[in-house]
């Protein structure tokens, strides 16, 4: 199943407390359980006016309908092609 990277720009994200992460990551949990289990948050990174999520789906669209029903922006969705890591250069 495709794996998609997003990049939401949200004003302030780094300065998020973990109550309001918490309630940000409630959300989304909420919304997956609802669209079924062929959408898979993996993890997200917070860095500074930016969240960077890793989403495993079967296509764009519903990596979208997942932002629509939750009320987040989804400015750049990215297909990731390959993994690499440090075992890459072995």
């Amino acid at each position: 199943m495709p794996k998609y990277v997003i990049e939401r720009n949200i004003p302030g994200a780094g300065k998020l407390t973990a109550e309001e992460l918490k309630g940000i990551s409630q959300t989304s949990c909420n919304v997956l359980t609802n669209m079924g289990p062929q959408i898979q948050w993996v993890q997200s990174y917070v860095a500074g006016d930016k969240i960077y999520c890793v989403y495993i789906a079967p296509n764009e669209e519903m990596v979208r309908e997942h932002a629509k029903q939750g009320g987040f922006p989804a400015n750049v969705i990215s297909e990731v092609s390959t993994i690499i890591d440090p075992t890459t250069a072995e």
